[in-house]
């Protein structure tokens, strides 16, 4: 059984930073694409970032560009997203996401694929602070 659980999530005020960790069980890591989800209550899922299985690409949303960075290490099974420059507009939950379908590479499209074709950890909440 998959089993992915993330880790990281805090209080921090504007400008600091917050590394993310998401572990998966169960699965040949290296065999699947990953991301991360960020969602506020009373809006939809947002997708901020995913990484190809070997690590070598990734694509970030606008809103996080420049400011994050997501990486993996596959003999860890550990999925990272580090996070700078935090504003307040990034407060939400934050979850990780483990792609069932390998066809599904890693782009802007990836997160507009239905939920039920990932495997969810329970997410981490993130807070930024003015």
């Amino acid at each position: 059984q998959v089993q992915v659980a993330e880790s990281g999530g805090g209080l921090v005020q504007t400008g600091g930073s917050l590394r993310l960790s998401c572990t998966a069980s169960g699965l040949i890591f290296e065999n699947y694409h990953m991301g991360w989800f960020r969602q506020v209550p009373g809006k939809e899922r947002e997708g901020v970032s995913c990484i190809s299985m070997s690590g070598g690409s990734s694509y970030y949303s606008d809103s996080v560009k420049g400011r994050f960075t997501i990486s993996r290490d596959n003999a860890k099974n550990t999925l990272y997203l580090q996070m700078d420059r935090l504003k307040p507009e990034d407060t939400a939950m934050y979850y990780c996401a483990v792609s069932t379908i390998a066809a599904h590479f890693c782009s802007g499209s990836w997160f507009r694929w239905p939920g039920s074709s990932f495997r969810w950890g329970q997410g981490t909440q993130v807070t930024v602070s003015s």
